[in-house]
C-alpha cells in the first residue's frame, strides 16, 4: 500500500521532472558561459597572430589601410623577403645556434640532475640549494664579465658565446630533471645495481628513456630561448653581417623597411612558423615534462 495518495505521488514526479529540467538549464548556461569566456579569451590571444598572417598577405598600399582581410591576396611577398634580405642565411645560422644549443642543454643538464636526485652523498642537498640561488642572480649583473672573457679569448665575433655556455648546464634544466628523476621509484634503480649495472649505464639505459617527456621539455625550453633570443646575438655577433641570426636581421630589417609594414609582417610570420609548429606537434610531451 502507498504512502502518498495519487494526487501527492502525482505532485512529487511533476516536482522531480521540474528539478530535473531546471538542473539541466543551469548546467546549458553554465557550460555556455564558460565556453564563450574561452571563445573571447581564445579570440584576443589569436587576434594579433591573424594580424600578422592578413597583413603579409597584403600589398603596401592596402597595409596601411588597416584592412582586416587582403584584397587580393598577395602571395608573393614570401618570395620577395627571401630577395630583398639574406633570409635564408639568418633562418639557418639561428638555426644552428637553436640546435647547438638545444644539444649542449641536453647533454650537460642530465648528468648533474642525475646525480643530485638518484645517488646519495653528502652536502647534495646543499649543492642543489647553490645551483637553485644562481637563479636568482639576473644575467644582467655577468653580463660585463662574461663579455670581456669571450673578447680575451676572441671568440667575439663568433657563435662560440652562444653556443658554449649551454654546455655548462643551466640551474632550470637541472631543477626541472632533477624534479622528473625524483618521482621514478627507487625499485627500479635497485633492481638494475642488482644485476651490475653501473650507474651509467642506470642512467642512460634506464633512467633516460622514463624521463623522455622532461628531457623533450628542456630541450623544447632550449630551442626557443636560442630562437627568439635577440640580446646575445647583438651583444656578440651584430659586428659580423654574415654571422646574424633572425632576431638581429629582423630589427635590421625594420630599421631598412620600417614603412612596409606589409614586408615586416611577412618576415615575423616566417620567425614565428618554426616556434608555433614545434609547440604544436610537441605540447603533449611538454606539458607531461613540466
Amino acid at each position: 500500500m502507498s504512502l502518498y495518495s495519487p494526487e501527492k505521488l502525482a505532485e512529487i514526479n511533476a516536482q522531480s521532472r521540474k528539478a530535473r529540467r531546471s538542473k539541466k538549464w543551469n548546467n546549458f548556461l553554465h557550460m555556455v558561459g564558460n565556453h564563450s569566456l574561452l571563445i573571447a579569451l581564445s579570440a584576443i590571444f589569436i587576434l594579433p597572430l591573424y594580424l600578422v598572417v592578413v597583413i603579409s598577405l597584403m600589398s603596401k598600399g592596402q597595409a596601411e589601410t588597416r584592412s582586416l582581410w587582403p584584397h587580393p591576396f598577395i602571395w608573393h611577398n614570401y618570395v620577395d623577403i627571401f630577395t630583398a634580405v639574406p633570409f635564408l642565411k639568418w633562418t639557418l645560422n639561428t638555426l644552428f645556434v637553436s640546435v647547438m644549443g638545444t644539444i649542449g642543454t641536453v647533454v650537460s643538464s642530465v648528468p648533474p640532475a642525475y646525480v643530485l636526485s638518484r645517488l646519495q652523498w653528502k652536502g647534495r642537498q646543499t649543492t642543489f640549494l647553490i645551483i637553485l640561488s644562481t637563479m636568482m642572480l639576473p644575467g644582467q649583473v655577468t653580463m660585463i664579465p662574461v663579455y670581456i672573457i669571450f673578447s680575451r679569448l676572441h671568440w667575439i665575433p663568433s657563435f662560440l658565446p652562444l653556443i658554449v655556455p649551454s654546455f655548462f648546464a643551466s640551474a632550470f634544466s637541472i631543477f626541472l630533471l632533477r624534479q622528473f628523476f625524483t618521482s621514478i621509484p627507487d625499485e627500479i634503480s635497485d633492481a638494475a645495481r642488482i644485476d651490475g649495472c653501473s650507474e651509467f649505464k642506470l642512467m642512460m639505459r634506464i633512467i633516460v628513456p622514463l624521463a623522455k617527456p622532461a628531457i623533450s621539455a628542456i630541450a623544447l625550453f632550449s630551442f626557443l630561448g636560442s630562437w627568439n633570443d635577440f640580446f646575445g646575438p647583438l651583444l656578440y655577433i651584430v659586428e659580423n653581417e654574415n654571422l646574424w641570426t633572425l632576431g638581429i636581421g629582423l630589427n635590421a630589417f625594420q630599421g631598412i623597411h620600417h614603412v612596409d609594414t606589409n614586408m615586416m609582417m611577412t618576415a615575423s610570420a616566417l620567425f614565428m612558423a618554426p616556434v608555433i609548429i614545434i609547440f604544436f606537434f610537441s605540447q603533449k610531451v611538454f606539458i607531461e615534462g613540466v
